[in-house]
């Protein structure tokens, strides 16, 4: 997917006008998840791999480079198209069971 400056109809104005409050409160959920994560008992979900994805994602949020969406998206999705012999939960994981960070894995676009 190519980048495409200019394609947006509002002006970055407009676009903070209308959408800067939902923002907000969506960067505060987040922060709230974060405290309570570190307030949580045991320390034993710093190899998570769901919280690897997640703090990755954020410096993908963080980035100047365009493309933030994809980028995020990719590290926040089990890309294993492998079909499982047993399902092994109710419920999707929402990220990759990598085994370790790859900090300067590409993503394809």
């Amino acid at each position: 997917m190519a980048f495409h400056p200019g394609t947006c109809l509002l002006t970055q104005t407009e676009l903070l006008d209308l959408s800067f409050m939902e923002h907000r409160a969506q960067l505060l959920a987040v922060a709230a998840f974060l405290d309570r994560l570190d307030r949580a008992k045991g320390a034993s979900a710093e190899e998570d791999f769901r919280l690897r994805a997640f703090r990755e994602a954020l410096e993908v949020l963080t980035s100047d480079e365009p493309g933030r969406v994809k980028r995020a998206q990719m590290l926040l999705s089990d890309q294993n198209l492998e079909l499982l012999d047993l399902r092994d939960s109710q419920s999707a994981f929402g990220a990759s069971r990598r085994s370790a960070v790859e900090p300067n894995a590409e993503v394809e676009q």
